[in-house]
């Protein structure tokens, strides 16, 4: 069984809007409602890989309401700590015509201590089915940084695969490395924001993928543009390759990083080859984009997708880490 855990749920809403400019009425020309929420995603697509999953994290009101009710209306396992203040809505714009996305994304609850324990507890209790917990997304408020952190250290003794993805702030990305995570995918931009230059080069990659490697993880991926670039580590072995595909025509790009994690981790635990593992990544990332909704895609199509990704390996950077 595989776990994910999303800290800040939310109900999240697409509208499709041709032309859409600020200030102007509009009428959407389609949309969907889904419960979001990167781990919540990530869970929506394992289960249409075939892949057994449960989700949890944290849920209150009537959002957080709506949110389980939905979850068990789709087929998804889901196990949540109810909290006081309700949940967050997001919703995002999407103009079929500039191609430009616009979301509008709420805060968040705030959390009390008690409920963090909360979750810890019944994290602790999960983890004894589990033999991978996903982390994924930002924090919600009154949230300490370390919280990743913490719930790493305490799997450690019972040696779950573990996988933080898009944390979305600098220091609970790095307090999440020191606990040395199984597997970390951020974004380009997390990952610039986090070793302060933007990349131009492969080189650039491969030096912050070493920055976060000395800090303490394990594989790290960093997904841009149009593929990724992924420090990969099996037993004593370490390489460095990527990824590329050409753009197929999108819908959204709403949910791409949720569906590389994804279908990285069913063909992991499906025991593919490495170079499988990126290329339904990328496939699954990819079908996604041709759909409305994160999380929402074919699985023949996502197969198919896979022949159009491209690999190959890079050198290595000496920066004088040793494993």
């Amino acid at each position: 069984m595989i776990t994910t855990v999303t800290l800040n749920t939310a109900m999240d809403r697409s509208l499709v809007v041709p032309n859409f400019l600020v200030g102007r009425r509009h009428r959407a020309s389609s949309g969907i409602t889904l419960p979001g929420g990167k781990g919540v995603t990530i869970a929506r697509a394992l289960k249409r890989l075939g892949s057994p999953v449960i989700t949890t994290g944290m849920a209150g009101g009537l959002t957080g309401a709506n949110i389980v009710e939905r979850l068990t209306d789709e087929g998804i396992l889901n196990d949540f700590v109810r909290i006081a203040e309700p949940s967050r809505t997001s919703t995002a714009v999407i103009d079929p015509v500039s191609g430009v996305h616009t979301e509008i994304n709420e805060y968040g609850p705030r959390v009390a201590a008690r409920e963090v324990e909360l979750l810890l507890e019944k994290l602790r209790y999960l983890s004894r089915a589990s033999k991978c917990m996903v982390l994924a997304g930002s924090l919600p408020r009154d949230v300490g940084h370390d919280i990743y952190q913490r719930i790493l250290r305490g799997l450690q003794p019972q040696r779950v695969f573990t996988v933080v993805t898009q944390p979305d702030d600098t220091e609970t990305l790095r307090m999440s490395l020191q606990a040395e995570p199984s597997l970390t995918v951020i974004d380009q931009r997390e990952a610039e924001d986090f070793v302060g230059n933007e990349f131009t080069s492969d080189e650039d990659f491969v030096i912050a993928l070493n920055e976060m490697a000395r800090i303490g993880g394990q594989s790290i991926v960093i997904l841009h543009a149009t593929g990724c670039v992924g420090r990969i580590k099996q037993g004593k072995t370490i390489a460095f390759h990527t990824a590329e595909y050409d753009p197929v025509e999108a819908v959204s790009q709403l949910g791409f990083a949720d569906c590389f994690v994804a279908g990285a981790l069913h063909a992991t635990f499906d025991d593919r080859p490495l170079e499988e593992r990126y290329s339904l990544a990328i496939a699954t990332g990819l079908a996604n984009t041709r759909a409305l909704g994160a999380g929402v895609f074919e699985k023949g199509d996502a197969t198919r997708l896979q022949k159009d990704v491209r690999m190959r390996e890079l050198e290595p950077v000496d920066m004088g880490i040793t494993d």
